[in-house]
């Protein structure tokens, strides 16, 4: 019998901006493709164009919730639960802590749990007091109730471990995809748009909010001095006071190129012609946006948070989180460098590895009585 698998806790797929969002825009068409199951992925409907669909096998349904940055996903996950439980499905692939609310409510109606916690969102600056203890509790009752749990670094794995005594999660990484180039001419197009030469700017990508650390970087780069070009590609899901002030000091200053979100071929192009890749994180899982950096063998400058240092980048391109001079005096130090072959790190984040070892899991959760 063809197993069933719902997924929720993701905004939706293809092209919708997040980690989590590209995660499983990578993993779950392989898992159909390799081992013939019955995938729906629930979307959240102000982020798709869709109510159903289907994307390389993977069954798409869209459901309502609010725009509301602390209601939304736990409101689409308890719909999403509903749907799981009415469609019968064997499994349901819970991803991330805001999600994991609604984990007892499956494991009640017999439902097997795999939850895969990318995050602990609850040391984003941008979260209030109530917030926090909900993203708290859904990391408690995921832990608690999960039939199985998968982690996306060692750090992470040690920590639920020491906190929860959860000592039999899944070790399995994020994913990087071999870089996937369009024709010279569209790549200088691209650049061309937002008036950028090869090798001559700096890029740092990720979400307009203040975990991201993307106001310590215009910081730096002002300390610095450099001429080279800082293009953020990305932006904001709601508009906030920290992405409205950071959008309008970019604007002010000389030489920093906000993009918007960018996706596919164009993002591909304006990251494989890039100097150097800034991640001035405070808080991570695993990294989307640094894999795909090292995918295209660019020199790293990343934060020194424990995600961060879980990729066990040279000690080198670690700055202290938070302080711009250590940043400010890294880019000087850093730009102009030759690209760099990350072959022996990326070696354990391939997408091929990965979804065999995410099939084993959901293996092992049906043989569970």
């Amino acid at each position: 019998m063809k197993e069933s698998i719902i997924v929720l806790g993701t905004r939706g797929i293809p092209n919708v901006p997040g980690g989590v969002e590209s995660h499983c825009q990578s993993l779950y068409p392989l898992l159909v493709k390799k081992y013939d199951l019955d995938i729906t992925v629930t979307a959240r409907k102000p982020y798709v164009p869709y109510s159903e669909s289907v994307y390389e096998g993977v069954k798409l349904k869209a459901l309502p919730t609010v725009t509301n940055k602390s209601l939304e996903a736990p409101l689409h996950s308890l719909l999403a639960s509903f749907y799981a439980i009415k469609e019968g499905t064997d499994i349901v692939h819970v991803h991330a802590i805001g999600s994991g609310l609604v984990i007892p409510l499956l494991r009640l109606f017999g439902k097997k749990v795999i939850f895969t916690h990318h995050s602990q969102n609850y040391d984003h600056q941008k979260w209030g007091k109530l917030a926090k203890f909900i993203l708290r509790l859904g990391e408690k009752w995921a832990m608690k109730y999960s039939s199985e749990v998968i982690v996306i670094s060692d750090f992470m794995q040690n920590l639920m471990n020491e906190k929860y005594g959860r000592s039999d999660t899944h070790l399995i990484f994020n994913g990087v995809n071999p870089p996937q180039l369009p024709i010279q001419s569209k790549i200088n197009d691209y650049l061309s748009k937002f008036d950028l030469k090869p090798r001559d700017y700096i890029i740092a990508v990720g979400r307009f909010s203040q975990e991201k650390g993307l106001d310590v970087l215009l910081e730096a780069y002002k300390l610095s001095g450099i001429k080279k070009k800082l293009v953020l590609v990305g932006d904001s899901d709601h508009v906030t006071e920290y992405s409205y002030k950071l959008k309008n000091e970019a604007r002010e200053m000389d030489n920093v190129v906000l993009t918007g979100f960018l996706s596919g071929e164009e993002l591909h192009s304006i990251f494989s012609q890039a100097d150097t890749f800034v991640l001035p994180s405070f808080s991570e899982g695993l990294p989307i946006a640094l894999l795909e950096a090292m995918s295209f063998s660019l020199p790293a400058i990343v934060s020194d948070i424990p995600a961060n240092k879980a990729v066990h980048l040279p000690e080198h391109c670690y700055f202290k989180c938070g302080d711009s001079q250590d940043l400010a005096n890294m880019l000087i130090a850093g730009i102009g460098q030759p690209l760099v072959s990350y072959a022996e790190y990326l070696k354990y984040y391939d997408w091929n590895l990965i979804s065999e070892q995410t099939f084993n899991v959901y293996q092992q959760a049906i043989m569970k009585k």
